[in-house]
């Protein structure tokens, strides 16, 4: 990976999101800097936002919220290894995402699955139970 070693190479945002490989594509880290799904001190930036070593990112991917610290510069995407040395998540950000994650999980015991569609005979029980003829 062609890691930028001097301060005068510049990394767009969307591009360091695809190389770190928060998201797939660079137009899908593209839409979530511009939708507003990444932050830097606590302000909203356009996709064009330089990078710099030392930012702190506010960074949310569907449910999850992470705080990234820049600790490397790269504007190709490589193996998740060297993608990793990219940035650091802070300790309160792992805590506060595997809080949350569990909390998803108990939600989802709460509400059973069905492992199959409901026959005639369920369906109407489902009906006469939630009072709608």
């Amino acid at each position: 990976m062609s890691r930028c070693e001097n301060s005068s190479d510049k990394v767009r945002i969307d591009k360091w999101l695809w190389a770190a490989r928060f998201f797939k594509t660079r137009a899908l880290a593209a839409e979530a800097v511009n939708g507003g799904k990444v932050h830097l001190d606590g302000q909203r930036i356009k996709a064009a936002r330089t990078v710099r070593l030392g930012d702190v990112y506010e960074l949310q991917r569907g449910w999850e919220r992470m705080t990234i610290v820049v600790r490397g510069l790269s504007a190709r995407r490589g193996p998740a290894s060297e993608a990793r040395e990219l940035y650091e998540e802070t300790a309160e950000s792992i805590e506060r995402r595997e809080r949350e994650a569990e909390q998803r999980r108990l939600a989802r015991l709460q509400r059973p699955v069905m492992d199959h569609r409901p026959n005639k005979k369920e369906r109407r029980q489902l009906r006469s139970f939630s009072g709608k003829n």
